[in-house]
């Protein structure tokens, strides 16, 4: 049972907060029941799990590492105001692109809970991967990894500079359409290809004028009511529900 805070093992785990030291460790946090049983179901190598006293594990952990702590200690690494008493240290791997039939790209989304949803709705629309451009938040920042409510160990999800993939993209066939209001043409009204890139830009921005420029289709959704636009979690829900319809 670990008691202190300046305990060794913790302080440097506390400091996989920080994108700096995640990227120096190659290891995230994660946190909650849900996240750790995901996590131990997938193919991702787990460093060790920590668990709160009095909190029992309801799932088979296997081999890996069980590290108890003390209630003061869950509260100093935990994120969320009431922690579920359970995280783990999650290794970090090399994730490489394994199909292109419908892919998500996020072009400078800086909202952590949009780019967490947003992987969470790719996932669960059956899309085979997602790409973070250079701009993006961080995708092990840890509210991304909650938003994507496990998402992050289900499919593919690689971090790239998104005119590059694009052109890589296009060698493979793959038709790239950019969400934008400017000279684009209602997504419910096209018919879409076997394979396909959605590029989804900045919140205020939008897409980046150079990726628009590589579009092969630019794309909107009709606004029937008052509003001026939607969230663009929301907005990339939408859309990618219709292309694979």
């Amino acid at each position: 049972m670990i008691t202190s805070v300046k305990n060794e093992t913790i302080k440097q785990w506390n400091k996989l907060k920080k994108k700096k030291y995640r990227e120096e460790a190659q290891q995230f946090l994660i946190e909650g029941m849900h996240l750790v049983e995901e996590a131990m179901k997938s193919d991702w190598s787990i460093e060790a799990i920590i668990v709160q006293e009095n909190i029992g594990i309801p799932f088979d952990t296997g081999n890996v590492t069980i590290v108890n702590v003390s209630n003061n200690v869950m509260d100093h690494l935990a994120d969320t105001k009431a922690p579920q008493g359970i995280m783990a240290v999650v290794n970090q791997k090399e994730v490489q692109r394994s199909s292109n039939h419908r892919l998500l790209l996020l072009d400078s989304i800086q909202d952590p809970g949009n780019v967490g949803t947003m992987i969470r709705t790719a996932d669960a629309a059956g899309f085979s991967g997602v790409i973070l451009g250079e701009n993006t938040v961080d995708l092990f920042n840890d509210k991304v990894i909650r938003s994507t409510q496990g998402s992050i160990f289900h499919l593919p999800i690689i971090q790239a500079n998104l005119a590059e993939t694009c052109e890589t993209l296009k060698k493979e066939a793959v038709s790239i359409w950019a969400s934008t209001l400017e000279q684009a043409d209602a997504i419910n009204e096209l018919t879409v290809p076997d394979k396909v890139a959605l590029i989804v830009g900045n919140e205020g921005a939008g897409v980046s004028p150079a990726l628009l420029q590589q579009a092969d289709q630019r794309v909107h959704i009709p606004i029937y009511g008052q509003a001026e636009s939607l969230n663009v979690s929301v907005a990339a829900g939408i859309m990618i529900y219709q292309m694979v319809l």
